[in-house]
């Protein structure tokens, strides 16, 4: 699969921009600030129909203005993919696939695989658990339409179980039957989800371990690690038993919205004992490791987004990545740097076509 064209009026910081894309590797280079993760972004923002940096979407019109359209021509599996995503201030945001515009925006997942290496990832190894439950969900829902609705559903009957917690609270009143249906509901979606998560980490860890020593060229040992209360309790029970912290806290206290991955190198966590290189090298192993998955599963190749990825890797780690994307296991990518000049030595080293755009 790949990109051809892309143009952006609005967008961020752009007002109106026109590019075509080599079918294996684009550049953009220039000073911070310019606006080459906004392309990348924007490309982000086809594929998935939000932005991976900003989801307050009215934040990505640009200032003064009061709406943006993305238009990218995509070619997949011999086919023309034509998608539009346009937002007008204080309007729904629409996509279109070759002009038709989707009733619901789940349907558009998974039709542009993409995966994107950049330095927000580092969130996924400092920020909370909801951080590394969207990754594991973003990677499974690329590729299972029911893993999405059973989210989708699972998500709206604990909002709906919040609200019942806080209007029995407010009302001093309680109704344990009223709460057993979607305690029932929230059993039924959540142990699905469960199972899914599980059979998918069984597949991707190792997939995961195998790109970390080909990045790093080394046997450092890290480990991922699946946790969640339903796997000595079903959901059910875990209920059953919070049932008092639930009402006293106003919320539900248990479930697979609480789930986590915990990330670890020679056996602790790699947020307090590994270097900014090592977790460096993880998150893009991290990534990597969707990248194959995710092309196991759909049998499209994504495309791959390195965005600013180079700087405080020491130049081991950049060939052993650049050796990794050189081969028939990639298709297009794009990539952002700040030196013209490492760019090009780099990317020469890949023995594929190239284009340099300089913003």
């Amino acid at each position: 699969m790949q990109l051809r064209q892309l143009s952006l009026i609005n967008y961020k910081n752009f007002e109106s921009k026109e590019l075509a894309f080599d079918a294996k590797i684009n550049c953009f280079v220039g000073a911070n600030g310019i606006g080459k993760t906004n392309i990348l972004d924007a490309i982000y923002h086809l594929c998935f129909g939000k932005s991976y940096f900003n989801p307050v979407s009215s934040q990505n019109i640009r200032h003064g203005s009061d709406f943006f359209v993305i238009d990218g021509t995509f070619e997949k599996e011999n086919r023309e993919e034509k998608i539009v995503c346009s937002l007008k201030k204080n309007n729904k945001k629409i996509i279109k696939r070759n002009g038709k515009a989707y009733d619901r925006f789940a349907d558009h997942i998974g039709l542009l695989p993409l995966v994107i290496i950049s330095p927000a990832d580092r969130d996924l190894i400092i920020e909370g658990s909801e951080t590394r439950r969207k990754f594991i969900d973003g990677v499974i829902s690329q590729s299972d339409k029911s893993y999405l609705q059973n989210l989708i559903n699972y998500n709206k009957v604990v909002s709906q179980r919040n609200a019942l917690l806080k209007y029995f609270a407010a009302n001093r009143t309680f109704n344990k039957d009223t709460l057993a249906v979607y305690d029932e509901q929230m059993h039924t979606y959540g142990s699905e989800i469960f199972k899914k998560r599980t059979t998918f980490l069984e597949s991707f860890i190792p997939i995961f371990q195998e790109q970390y020593k080909a990045i790093t060229g080394n046997t450092e040992n890290v480990s991922l690690t699946y946790e969640s209360k339903l796997k000595s309790n079903d959901l059910l029970s875990l209920l059953s038993k919070s049932l008092d912290k639930d009402r006293a806290l106003q919320y539900t206290s248990v479930g697979v919205h609480k789930d986590d991955l915990s990330f670890e190198i020679s056996e602790y966590p790699i947020k307090k004992f590994g270097s900014q290189g090592q977790q460096k090298s993880f998150l893009i192993a991290l990534k990597f490791a969707q990248f194959h998955f995710m092309k196991s599963q759909s049998g499209t190749t994504p495309i791959l987004i390195l965005d600013d990825i180079f700087d405080k890797l020491d130049e081991n780690r950049v060939s052993h990545i650049i050796t990794l994307v050189n081969n028939e296991n990639f298709g297009q990518i794009f990539i952002s740097d700040t030196h013209a000049d490492r760019t090009e030595s780099i990317v020469k080293k890949i023995h594929q076509s190239y284009k340099i755009f300089k913003l």
